[in-house]
């Protein structure tokens, strides 16, 4: 789609400078972005154009223009011309990079990009504006595919009925020819395809208003003499050598051909700029006029150049700035020809196109666009309804196992080397039995375990295991560790007393800034799929730590990488790189969660099994002392039960053999979020993530009309056709979405997006197999 550009001129002259206001948009839109500047006084710009003005208009070419005053005055040469233009042109670029110009100028570059089809409107009523060579400011001749026309700031936009016609339609006025060879003019408007022209040879006033009256036309063309009075607010054109007229003496006339249809005024003649101030108030769509006295060879070069682009397809703003600067070749004979052309455009009105004039749309090419506009109609309704029942919660059992069965596919990665795991095993519960103490590890046997950890100075270690009870009395090493250690971060339960969980208490020799929770969200099917990093406890809660233990054991690890926990102006938390936005009710497939406290999407970190994030050791192994400095020293150790009898094992998304939801210790569920935290933060490994609401419709919504619109091309082949290629689709709608969740960790809707897919090619096969439709 093109962009439109309005450059509104307040109230204002070159004494006292200009205020102009930018408007840029998309075609046939409202404008996106808006922005006010002011141009500076200027007085020596209109001086300067005058100079160029009077030199151009005596020097000793043969042109179309009749009634033009002359001064007295030496003719000129065209070395004048050219120094007079080059320094019109430079201070006209100086004044439009003033400073209180910037703002729109950075707001056209900003919005804007090289590429653009771009009509530019520059809306005034100030002649001295309108006269001065527009094309030349640095950002038009930039931006190659942009065009700039002229407007008066008050417009309408015409109510005229739709006109297809096989051919368009051309009145071509040849007016007064004496001095001048306007059958050039003739040969190139015979030589158009597609076009039905009627030719009007220096007609007398009474003829020419009655085919403006009697016949529709598309395009009014004149060439002969004209010339612009009283000041260049009005137009006059010599129709034959004895009589010549104003636009206002044809008002009626041409107001008749305007509500019939006419589109395009061409005046392939001298001095148009008073004629297209006249045209204004007849709300003609489009206008070219030449804004100065205009050579033969300078008129019909251009006429040529720009019939051939307009009916080949390219847009009227592109076919004048073509033909325009084609013109640039003869500049060493006719200086200045690039500045005749010019467009003035009525701002209601889109731009006019050859297409548009010849009506090429053929009855059944029209019947066709009715039933594609129908198909997809179908899709848009079909999308509403999958996006309000995805909304409803409805989807969210199957898009949580699709979720599942994407992340089992991805590449596996080697575990994490930062950190160590000691488990707790059954043994080693039974090997502890004759030890005083609870829980599955004794005050006797952390002791010796701590101690041991310490002497290699590991970054920090995390006890996943209750201690809601004092160390005895016989371990006062124990008791001071626990009290002094900075390397210990031991966990507690926070209450929940709307789902009756009382919480378990932190060991009471903890301070509250070490400790870490361990409380998880649960899906409705008891899988854990998000990681908590933070909520707010309850009041009188039995934990009242705030952050969770990866968390705490995460941040104190990057703390030793000189990486700490940010806060944005909006409340966005940031390690580093990353920022780690929480969940909301309605992300992804999520679309009925409890989103409390600072949740995130839990990206396990993918093996053959979550249980193999990092390396293990057993109790056993630890206090025998097969440990290593190198295998501990600036690491993050987790101690915990993956004893059975204590019943700590979570759901995670990946499966046993039996196809079941594969559980894992707390302990390496823990390892996991801790990996995530580090991995992203460290080693780029991206978050898992989803598109705002608006993206993933957009996905939903355009999977669903592509698949309307390919199984609308396969109509004829009936129903087993658009099977294969429903399958085919959602093949690739797979595929896509497992590339972007193993690459950009984007998880985007697969399941309501099947069901929009499904759900539009099912209704071009039933319109099909019920024989609704049949277009050959």
């Amino acid at each position: 789609m093109g962009k439109l550009v309005i450059l509104k001129f307040g109230e204002g002259n070159f004494q006292q400078g200009f205020s102009v206001t930018l408007q840029i948009g998309d075609e046939n839109a409202r404008p996106s972005a808006e922005i006010i500047g002011e141009l500076p006084p200027n007085l020596e710009i209109p001086l300067l154009y005058e100079n160029w003005q009077s030199i151009y208009r005596h020097l000793d070419l043969p042109a179309r223009p009749i009634g033009l005053p002359k001064q007295i005055m030496p003719v000129a040469t065209l070395a004048d011309c050219e120094q007079a233009a080059a320094k019109l042109k430079i201070t006209l670029n100086n004044w439009l990079k003033s400073d209180s110009f910037r703002s729109i100028r950075e707001k056209w570059l900003e919005k804007l990009i090289l590429a653009d089809n771009i009509r530019v409107i520059l809306q005034t009523n100030n002649l001295q504006l309108q006269k001065l060579p527009w094309h030349f400011w640095d950002l038009i001749e930039l931006y190659s595919q942009a065009e700039i026309a002229l407007s008066a700031p008050i417009y309408e936009q015409v109510y005229r009925p739709a006109n297809p016609l096989k051919k368009v339609k051309i009145l071509a006025i040849l007016g007064n020819s004496q001095g001048i060879d306007i059958a050039a003019d003739r040969a190139i408007l015979e030589q158009l395809n597609d076009a039905n022209i009627t030719f009007l040879v220096e007609p007398k006033c009474q003829d020419l208003t009655e085919q403006l009256w009697e016949e529709s036309w598309q395009i009014l063309f004149f060439a002969g003499h004209s010339s612009s009075q009283e000041a260049g607010e009005t137009g006059q054109i010599y129709i034959n050598q004895t009589e010549s007229l104003k636009i206002s003496e044809l008002k009626f006339a041409l107001k008749k051909a305007v509500e019939r249809g006419l589109k395009l005024a061409i005046f392939n003649s001298c001095d148009g700029l008073g004629l297209a101030r006249e045209f204004a108030s007849l709300q003609i769509p489009q206008l070219i006029v030449m804004r100065e006295p205009v050579p033969d060879v300078v008129a019909q070069e251009f006429l040529k150049h720009f019939l051939s682009a307009f009916s080949r397809g390219e847009s009227l703003y592109l076919s004048v700035r073509e033909a325009r600067e084609r013109l640039q070749g003869l500049e060493k004979k006719f200086p200045c020809a690039t500045w005749l052309p010019v467009i003035c455009q009525n701002p209601g009105e889109m731009s006019v196109s050859w297409r548009e004039l010849t009506g090429r749309i053929r009855p059944e090419q029209l019947k066709l666009r009715q039933h594609l506009s129908v198909m997809l109609l179908a899709s848009v309704i079909i999308s509403a309804l999958t996006v309000g029942i995805r909304y409803l919660g409805i989807l969210q059992p199957l898009e949580l196992q699709a979720f599942d069965h994407l992340l089992r596919l991805r590449p596996q990665e080697p575990p994490d080397s930062r950190l160590l795991v000691v488990t707790v095993t059954e043994d080693d519960v039974q090997a502890q039995a004759q030890e005083q103490g609870r829980g599955s590890l004794s005050d006797k046997s952390l002791d010796q375990l701590l101690e041991k950890l310490e002497v290699h100075q590991p970054t920090a270690i995390g006890l996943d295991i209750y201690r809601d009870y004092p160390v005895g009395k016989d371990y006062p090493s124990l008791a001071a560790r626990m009290r002094n250690s900075d390397r210990l971060i031991p966990v507690c339960q926070v209450s929940n007393p709307q789902a009756g969980k009382p919480g378990v208490q932190p060991p009471p020799e903890v301070p509250q800034e070490r400790l870490g929770f361990s409380d998880i969200t649960l899906d409705p099917d008891n899988v854990v799929r998000r990681h908590l990093l933070a909520l707010t406890p309850p009041p009188a809660s039995a934990c009242a730590a705030p952050y969770s233990l990866s968390m705490q054991l995460a941040l104190r690890y990057l703390y030793t990488k000189g990486i700490q926990l940010e806060f944005t102006p909006d409340g966005v938390w940031k390690l580093g790189k990353i920022q780690l936005k929480p969940l909301e009710t309605h992300t992804g497939g999520y679309q009925k969660i409890d989103a409390l406290g600072h949740q995130i999407l839990l990206n396990y970190r993918s093996s053959r099994s979550p249980q193999a994030i990092a390396p293990q050791i057993t109790l056993q192994q630890a206090l025998r002392g097969k440990l290593s400095t190198s295998a501990l020293k600036d690491k993050i150790i987790l101690i915990g039960t993956t004893a059975e009898s204590f019943n700590d094992y979570p759901l995670t998304p990946y499966a046993t053999s039996q196809g079941n939801s594969q559980a894992i210790p707390g302990v390496v569920l823990q390892a996991q979020m801790v990996s995530q935290i580090l991995s992203a933060v460290l080693d780029g490994r991206p978050l898992l993530w989803t598109w705002a609401l608006w993206g993933e419709v957009m996905w939903i919504w355009g999977w669903s009309s592509s698949g309307i619109l390919v199984a609308w091309y396969l109509r004829q082949s009936r129903g087993i056709a658009i099977a294969i290629a429903t399958a085919c689709q959602l093949v690739i709608l797979s595929a896509m979405c497992l590339i972007l969740l193993t690459f950009f960790s984007c998880w985007v809707p697969l399941i309501p997006t099947t069901l929009a897919l499904i759900g539009s090619n099912s209704v071009v096969a039933i319109r099909v197999w019920g024989k609704v439709i049949n277009i050959k």
